[in-house]
């Protein structure tokens, strides 16, 4: 793997940075991650049971500690999103390579954790032009995957017009086995 787990890029336009997730974004983050109308949209596949909805500080901070670990691993890179305009963290994007013996070995998978107020097409479809053309580089891929709900629409409308195709391919869980559906992909041009 590239550098990516040994200096974690910071990544920005006018309107959102990403930074490598601190443990000064937890106040921030228990807004999100406690948010009960986000949590539907946030992807816990292959996750060991975990479903990202943390309901207070303490289980926030827990959550960011064990994000510093993995990446010290280097299972994966989770960076805080914040709105410039508002100078606040109102989600994160965490991605890794992906080795498994399923259509999407060897994918960068992508998760985007957001607000409810910042699940519209317009703001997906900016956090994707920020963090996807980079990955490709940062985590030695071709393709890059990330789970939709069918209810997901302001997600979907974000993902098509941003280039990403339905896929009719299962990601089987590498800890459960568990055949996963609902996976779009993009590959670089």
């Amino acid at each position: 793997m590239s550098d990516i787990y040994k200096s974690c890029p910071i990544i920005e336009n006018d309107r959102y940075l990403l930074r490598f997730v601190s443990e000064e974004d937890t106040d921030d983050l228990s807004e999100v991650y406690s948010d009960k109308n986000a949590l539907p949209f946030f992807n816990s596949d292959n996750c060991d049971g975990d479903n990202f909805y943390y309901p207070d500080r303490g289980r926030m901070a827990e959550a960011i500690r064990f994000w510093h670990s993995s990446y010290e691993k280097g299972w994966f890179v989770r960076w805080s999103v914040t709105d410039k305009a508002v100078s606040k963290v109102i989600g994160t994007i965490e991605l890794f390579h992906r080795k498994a013996e399923d259509a999407f070995n060897e994918a960068g998978v992508l998760r985007v954790d957001v607000r409810s107020d910042y699940e519209r097409s317009e703001v997906l479809r900016e956090l994707f032009s920020l963090i996807i053309p980079p990955s490709y580089d940062l985590f030695e891929c071709t393709q890059i995957i990330t789970k939709i709900p069918v209810y997901a629409i302001e997600r979907i409308d974000a993902a098509q017009k941003y280039g990403f195709r339905r896929s009719d391919s299962f990601l089987i869980g590498t800890h459960d086995n568990y055949a996963y559906n609902g996976y779009w992909t993009i590959s670089k041009e």
